[in-house]
């Protein structure tokens, strides 16, 4: 194969700046407003955090050290769903620097419809109104890729070591995820499957260890969303007097605002309110083996385009 390969990175997406918070809820509700209380309290979160979501700065320097796990010749960019810069300016972006094939990886480990889902369909729909063909490769999921299941239990593993010595075989793993409407599941998605395949291989890494799945940072609306959520199991492991306990979230890669407000806000004054000694494992980020999963997934779909 001779044509040039690109690589480009697709998440979510989040706002950089407090000016790009309204814009970026917006687009995220399709276009509906947003009442004013209600945009006021989602800014007071992101002021709180320090003004903007880190995420697109995290998914920047993650690009960049693939590119440079990948040797440099292949570039690398990022494309965002929600937010700057989006899947139509990666796309742009390497055709600039003459790229004739894409390979398209989602950094949503666990596949729905509001992730990976809507990356993929953005990038078909791109794909198919430019003037010069360009060809799309979507890497295959990686959510039970054992080096990133190594990756999770190194940043576990981190985290456990901030426990006081004598409370360290006390303590209990909370895997959190963020929720998803139930229907999606009813539906066919595999999200909680995956979830549960990669929290198979992780807790393989901490045999004696207790853990339980719960869910976060759920959406509005009547409709009925995955639990139990974060708070409910940290009331009945604080009444069954079980109080060391590490939260490890899965379905996020890079700090944004679910880590460090739905968690190392509310869901620890929470915890600390019912008397839990309370500590979260940091998200991946820019951990060397999630790259060299990252690298590792890249090159095998670059393989099969041989």
């Amino acid at each position: 194969m001779n044509d040039k390969v690109g690589v480009m990175l697709m998440a979510f997406g989040g706002p950089d700046s407090p000016d790009a918070v309204e814009p970026f809820v917006t687009k995220l509700l399709g276009g509906k407003r947003v009442p004013p209380p209600v945009m006021a309290k989602i800014k007071e979160r992101y002021r709180m955090i320090g003004g903007a979501s880190p995420l697109a700065q995290i998914t920047y320097s993650q690009a960049e050290a693939l590119q440079e796990a990948l040797g440099g010749d292949i570039p690398v960019e990022v494309g965002m769903s929600y937010s700057e810069p989006t899947i139509q300016a990666a796309i742009n972006n390497l055709l600039t620097k003459g790229v004739e094939q894409i390979i398209a990886l989602s950094l949503s480990p666990h596949y729905s419809r509001v992730s990976t889902g809507t990356y993929e369909k953005e990038t078909r729909r791109l794909a198919s109104s430019l003037n010069e063909p360009v060809k799309i490769t979507f890497a295959e999921g990686w959510y039970d890729y054992p080096l990133y299941l190594s990756a999770v239990a190194e940043r576990i593993e981190e985290a456990l070591q901030t426990f006081e010595e004598d409370v360290k075989d006390e303590v209990e793993i909370i895997f959190s995820a963020h929720s998803l409407p139930k229907s999606y599941i009813e539906e066919g998605e595999p999200y909680v499957a995956q979830l549960e395949e990669t929290i198979k291989g992780v807790v393989a890494h901490f045999p004696n260890t207790p853990y339980c799945l719960a869910y976060q940072s759920k959406g509005r609306g009547k409709e009925e969303w995955l639990g139990p959520d974060v708070e409910t199991i940290l009331k009945g492991l604080a009444n069954a007097g079980k109080t060391n306990i590490l939260l490890a979230p899965l379905s996020f890669v890079a700090d944004h605002v679910e880590t460090l407000y739905d968690i190392d806000i509310e869901i620890k004054q929470h915890a600390e309110k019912l008397g839990i000694n309370f500590r979260r494992a940091i998200a991946l980020n820019n951990s060397p083996k999630f790259i060299q999963a990252l690298k590792d997934k890249v090159q095998e779909a670059y393989r099969a385009l041989q």
